[in-house]
């Protein structure tokens, strides 16, 4: 069930965008979010990038709070999404249409942010450290970067498991996982059905270690300041569920 090298680019359409608008609860969005204004430093007009934004849950609430937003995505399908729900919340937010790769901004941005576990999408590592150089390009010096990079091994290899299902918002969301060893890894086929639609995609991911990662970041120019295992900012182990590196521009 392997994925095409660039699953990605057509991955975020039809049910999946449906499904991830519904998967979070507000509650979810807005601790992340006051974790993004607390560990970014950001303040009403700070210019901050949101990349890949998918349907922009977290940049409309910073929009909200005075934030100046600039979105990224790929999908043309979750970028609509963003736009509907930020003129429903009556913010302002620049939307784009782009490769993640390939932001042509320099020294743009006080602060930027990748959430949603979406580190690690490409092919090869060449370019998960092509995307690293690009935000650090955008950042003004001093500029800090979130990254959420929560399928590191050691938070997703030790609960590893080879099928799981929930619903949410009246969608059905199945998972058949595995990971290949040789590769480094973890292989995915989603099936998603809400009544009698049903959508199976194929999906894949590259788990690094945290040591792995870290020096990406360094070679990228970005300088880490600290890795919190939750939005609580706790101290990150063995096993936490989630991992948030936040970063600083070196100067």
């Amino acid at each position: 069930m392997d994925a095409p090298p660039d699953w990605w680019k057509n991955f975020f359409s039809g049910l999946v965008v449906d499904f991830w608008r519904s998967a979070l609860p507000e509650q979810v969005t807005r601790a992340e979010t006051d974790y993004l204004q607390s560990e970014l430093g950001l303040t009403p007009g700070s210019r901050v990038l949101d990349v890949p934004c998918g349907h922009g849950r977290l940049a409309i609430e910073l929009a909200a709070r005075g934030c100046r937003m600039t979105g990224i995505d790929i999908s043309a399908e979750l970028l609509d999404a963003a736009r509907e729900d930020a003129r429903a919340r009556g913010v302002s937010v620049t939307w784009r249409e782009a490769d993640m790769r390939e932001l042509p901004w320099e020294n743009e941005f006080d602060a930027a942010f990748s959430a949603g576990s979406s580190f690690g999408f490409f092919g090869d590592d060449a370019e998960d450290s092509r995307f690293l150089r690009a935000v650090a390009r955008c950042l003004a010096p001093g500029g800090r970067f979130a990254l959420d990079a929560s399928k590191v091994a050691e938070s997703i290899l030790p609960a590893f498991t080879e099928r799981h299902d929930f619903e949410r918002g009246g969608l059905r969301f199945e998972a058949e996982n595995r990971y290949d060893v040789l590769r480094g890894r973890i292989e995915n086929r989603y099936t998603i059905t809400r009544g009698a639609e049903s959508e199976t995609k194929l999906a894949s991911h590259r788990v690094y270690t945290v040591s792995q990662l870290l020096a990406m970041i360094t070679k990228a120019g970005l300088e880490t300041t600290a890795i919190h295992g939750s939005t609580g900012a706790e101290p990150y182990r063995l096993g936490s569920r989630q991992l948030f590196v936040l970063c600083r521009k070196r100067a």
